[in-house]
């Protein structure tokens, strides 16, 4: 587990432990059963999606893996696990606690995806290239945004977004991440920017594989330029290593 991967328990959840339910009346026995479950039933599940939500990261409830499948009724999920549940998850995301809550509590399965390029891209590079420049980056006293590993073989730089630029071709979208016109000048890079997303933590995926934080949200979202150069090139030094199992984006635009 990273460095970001454990966060405590925001103060508001703490001491909710159990009382006595001789003697209560009707109103507080009510009060205890709209009480929230601890988040420590599910893992600290809720409040890492919480403490994402805070840091203007606009989340949407995605499919979770079902047996060796999707918990999508599309037969042959090229995906499964990875993509959102609706079809509007660009207007559905929100940073709302209270709507992330509800989520979290009646789907207590699903994965969440956050919309990238309104508040923050993601630099998604191959885990050897990934960690090799999360090293040099910190040794050489860079501001490192949100790390975090997905699948066991990519990790995912979160920075701020660059809004939108002059230069169009600057920009592929999201079913273009793996493939731009630019890939011999950056092999192996994807930057999630409008129209694209990612999973965020904690997510499960099929088999063992999971998405986890190396350094958690409560990190500042860099330039995603102060980063670019390094990332860039610790991913020239490992092209041709990466897995192509996460090629397809969904839904793909007709």
């Amino acid at each position: 587990m990273g460095k970001g991967a454990g966060f405590g328990l925001p103060q508001c959840l703490k001491g909710l432990g159990g009382a006595p339910t001789g003697g209560q009346g009707r109103i507080s026995q009510w009060l205890r059963a709209r009480r929230p479950k601890d988040v420590g039933d599910d893992g600290g599940r809720e409040a890492l999606l919480l403490a994402v939500a805070a840091a203007g990261l606009p989340l949407a409830p995605a499919a979770h893996p079902s047996g060796y499948g999707c918990s999508c009724d599309r037969i042959g999920c090229p995906t499964p696990g990875r993509h959102p549940v609706s079809f509007a998850w660009q207007t559905q995301s929100t940073t709302d606690r209270g709507q992330i809550e509800r989520w979290a509590r009646h789907q207590p399965q699903a994965n969440f995806i956050t919309a990238t390029g309104m508040v923050h891209d993601v630099l998604d590079v191959p885990r050897e290239a990934g960690l090799e420049a999360l090293e040099r980056l910190l040794a050489e006293g860079i501001d490192v945004g949100p790390v975090a590993e997905s699948g066991g073989d990519r990790v995912l730089f979160f920075t701020a977004t660059r809004g939108t630029p002059e230069d169009e071709d600057e920009w592929w979208p999201c079913e273009l991440d793996c493939h731009p016109e630019t890939m011999d000048e950056h092999p192996g890079l994807r930057w999630h920017c409008r129209g694209s997303y990612v999973l965020v933590p904690p997510a499960q995926l099929p088999g063992d594989a999971g998405v986890t934080w190396l350094r958690g949200p409560e990190h500042a979202l860099p330039d995603p330029l102060t980063l670019l150069e390094t990332l860039t090139d610790a991913c020239a030094r490992f092209a041709g290593t990466e897995s192509e199992h996460e090629t397809s984006a969904w839904p793909l635009r007709r």
